[in-house]
């Protein structure tokens, strides 16, 4: 049967209405409770997973035979980077052939077409191999409390799906940038700027050389790029800064790259008289390439989307996802959720007229892959 572009636009609307961004475990909870609804009723058996460290559920269901034998796992996260409150100046909307809303691409339509496939596959008597879900709660942070969910859920999988946004022009994602993040604190001495200037050492000044030195480790030629995202320092404009932050984010193409980097981060001092440097973190995603199990996959894939009539262009790319962390041990094919564009924004949308292909395209794979 093929699936109806209103309908699921009707079945994915209440989802992008529920707001969940991964500081609010409650309403990633609610986020959840739908989700698991909507892939019981699908068919599979669903099990809630307890969060660790403050972060929301996680949700594992498996679809086919039961036991522990290879299958197919698509890998899912539910938390947005909005906060609640998104909706009152982002609101659910269409134009044209895009529908707007917070999380729509990121990755709740990918997540939604992707229960839909597998609910036609199952309808039909199921595949292959038995698939398998798993929803976290807490990529777009780091996915440090679902990290080790992530890794045993691929110890039994065969293939891993990942239903992140495909790129605006349809590719998938066969490759990915390592990822790591650092927090920088210095801290110096506090003085009244106006009467005793001479006798603080300013954090800011000294963080404002560290930006200088670490942004200059940035080379294009190797895909490498180190971005201080977050800046906070002083108190008050009169007085000289004791403490100041920083919050780095370092993409390197290679696990080489990134380990050295790590180790030219971890060396970095204070240049000012006492002012003390503090650093934590380190690397978080790895990258992975395209290798052999993955261009596979991928030629697998161009063929089927080629029998359904599109094209599927594959991509390499800077953002990380929780495939970063199975790529490297089990063949992975990234970015086969809906065409879509500007997430993380207030213009964050995806593609309908990509909706009913891409989940023919999930729904072909878990029927065809062995």
């Amino acid at each position: 049967m093929t699936p109806d572009t209103d309908a699921l636009i009707a079945g994915l609307t209440p989802w992008i209405e529920t707001e969940s961004p991964t500081s609010a475990p409650d309403a990633v909870n609610a986020m959840m409770d739908m989700a698991a609804a909507e892939i019981a009723s699908a068919g599979a058996q669903v099990e809630r997973i307890a969060g660790e460290d403050g972060k929301a559920d996680a949700v594992s269901a498996r679809f086919g035979r039961g036991g522990n034998g290879p299958d197919i796992l698509v890998l899912c996260h539910l938390d947005t980077v909005h906060p609640i409150g998104t909706l009152e100046t982002f609101p659910v909307r269409i134009e044209g052939d895009k529908l707007y809303g917070p999380g729509s691409c990121d990755m709740k339509g990918g997540v939604y077409i992707a229960i839909q496939a597998a609910r036609a596959v199952a309808e039909a008597g199921g595949g292959k191999l038995p698939v398998r879900f798993l929803l976290t709660p807490d990529e777009e942070t780091g996915s440090h409390a679902s990290r080790g969910l992530i890794e045993a859920a691929a110890e039994g999988a065969k293939y891993v799906l990942v239903p992140e946004p495909g790129r605006p022009n349809g590719a998938v994602v066969t490759a990915r940038k390592g990822v790591s993040h650092y927090w920088l604190t210095t801290t110096g001495v506090a003085a009244h700027s106006g009467t005793a200037h001479d006798k603080g050492r300013s954090a800011v000044r000294a963080m404002a050389r560290l930006i200088l030195e670490v942004e200059a480790m940035t080379d294009y030629s190797r895909g490498l790029t180190l971005n201080v995202g977050q800046l906070r320092g002083g108190t008050t404009i009169n007085t000289v800064p004791q403490e100041c932050w920083a919050a780095l984010d370092v993409r390197s193409e290679d696990e080489a790259t990134q380990l050295e980097v790590h180790e030219r981060i971890m060396a970095l001092a204070s240049s000012e008289p006492d002012v003390t440097l503090s650093i934590t973190g380190g690397p978080n995603r790895p990258a992975y390439r395209k290798e052999a199990g993955i261009a596979a996959l991928y030629d697998h894939a161009h063929a089927l989307a080629a029998d359904i009539g599109f094209a599927l262009p594959d991509a390499a790319t800077g953002g990380g996802s929780d495939g970063s962390f199975v790529a490297g041990r089990v063949p992975t094919l990234d970015g086969l959720g809906v065409v879509g564009a500007d997430a993380h924004t207030h213009n964050e949308h995806l593609i309908i007229s990509s909706m009913v292909p891409r989940l023919t395209l999930l729904r072909r794979l878990m029927e065809t892959l062995e």
